[in-house]
């Protein structure tokens, strides 16, 4: 996995009204703006998921400081992407000239927004999901993993949620 350090687990966090789920390595590697540079080099885990879900799968990096982009990989390979330098941002005004709705629009069209939209959330909701409650931190091979058998668990409660109890039927 692109030379993942062994102490390292993954964060699995899902929006279910919106059916999102995130997957991000957590490890001294991933965490703050150094992260958001491992991030934009290290996408194997998106390629390999695209492949095997036959599915769309989107790989963002988001620094609020420097910038952000997204990228979209199908079938393993990369189909689409889009990145926001800020300070090379084109702006209609002089930022300190923007009220906050029309900031808000703006970056609506940078690429975080964008993905939101797709994902029909909004640029504030997408960005909170990886502090969402509904998570789950999976130790990865070479760590405290536990057993396969009670990651799995956790992942199917996290992903389905409680069972739902099933209505009796009347029809025999």
């Amino acid at each position: 996995m692109d030379s993942v350090p062994a102490a390292t687990a993954l964060r699995v966090t899902i929006n279910r009204r919106r059916k999102v789920v995130r997957l991000a390595f957590l490890g001294p590697f991933s965490q703050g703006r150094q992260g958001a540079h491992w991030y934009a080099a290290h996408h194997a885990l998106a390629r390999l998921l695209s492949a095997a879900a036959n599915a769309t799968v989107h790989a963002y990096v988001y620094d609020a400081d420097e910038g952000e982009e997204v990228i979209a990989y199908g079938n393993g390979r990369r189909v689409g992407g889009e990145k926001v330098v800020y300070e090379d941002a084109e702006l209609p005004c002089p930022l300190e000239e923007l009220d906050d709705a029309a900031f808000a629009r703006l970056q609506s069209r940078w690429p975080m927004g964008h993905l939101a939209y797709v994902y029909g959330l909004t640029r504030d909701e997408l960005l909170r999901i990886p502090k969402a409650p509904l998570a789950r931190v999976l130790p990865l091979e070479g760590t405290a993993a536990g057993s396969e058998a009670d990651a799995m668990a956790a992942l199917e409660a996290l992903l389905l949620g409680p069972a739902q109890p099933r209505a009796e039927s009347d029809v025999g």
